[in-house]
């Protein structure tokens, strides 16, 4: 079986976000990029599959600029096998990227595609149930377990939600997006950073797919949360009891 795993390249999670001065998106020029958590996730999840003998081939996709070049070989460096990366400069929101991969997937054929629950820079959380839609294959999101039967061709899916925890049973070829819980990625090796030099990256673009690329959204304005006051300590029970009562009027 094959897996497919997509990708995105985001502003790195240890930086102060910056919105830009005409408060039409955030900074991203000379800012430290890295791969979405999430989507490390789905990787290491991917690779251990793989490991454990249920898959034969891993294969990353990205979807960008030409700088996901980057992210596709730190995902070669994990352990996979190969990439693709559909090049494209402009602003790409998430049934544009599902169509996309759809077409990826009618032509690569995996029994499994999995991708992070959302990413951190828009927080969306809907490429993975769009592509699933759009392929009428079932779908398990927010995965913190997933067992995958072969022979039966079924994957069990553990979710997180409100109550506590869902199990679904999905019928494969499936797609599964990933929770923080799913696992600990691992941390690539010199070794394999030096073989994922070797690995291919397939390039195409939406037109090769024949996606069209559009959108129905548009950003009108980016703003900063307002900044919070700082706290205060207070001595006692009675003096806190009188500023909710006073200042806050909570009670």
């Amino acid at each position: 079986m094959k897996i497919m795993v997509a990708i995105k390249r985001v502003v790195d999670y240890a930086v102060k976000i910056r919105v830009k001065p005409d408060k039409s998106g955030v900074e991203t020029s000379n800012v430290k990029m890295s791969m979405n958590p999430f989507c490390e996730i789905a990787l290491e999840e991917a690779l251990r599959i793989k490991e454990s003998g249920r898959a034969s081939e891993v294969v990353a996709v990205s979807v960008g600029p030409t700088q996901c070049v980057d992210t596709l070989r730190t995902g070669l460096a994990m352990g996979a096998d190969r990439a693709i990366h559909v090049e494209h400069t402009g602003t790409l929101y998430p049934l544009s990227i599902a169509k996309i991969l759809k077409a990826l997937v009618d032509a690569e054929k995996p029994g499994l595609v999995i991708l992070g629950k959302q990413a951190i820079d828009d927080d969306c959380n809907q490429t993975g149930q769009m592509i699933a839609g759009l392929l009428k294959w079932p779908q398990g999101t927010f995965a913190s377990k997933v067992v995958l039967d072969e022979e039966n061709k079924v994957a069990t899916v553990e979710r997180e939600v409100d109550g506590g925890l869902e199990t679904l049973c999905l019928d494969l070829p499936a797609v599964i997006t990933t929770d923080l819980r799913l696992n600990q990625p691992r941390y690539a090796t010199l070794p394999n950073i030096m073989k994922a030099k070797s690995k291919p990256i397939k390039k195409l673009t939406p037109q090769d797919l024949n996606v069209e690329v559009k959108s129905d959204l548009e950003v009108v304005q980016v703003m900063e949360p307002p900044k919070r006051k700082a706290g205060v300590v207070l001595s006692s029970v009675d003096e806190l009891i009188d500023k909710l009562k006073n200042e806050a009027h909570v009670i």
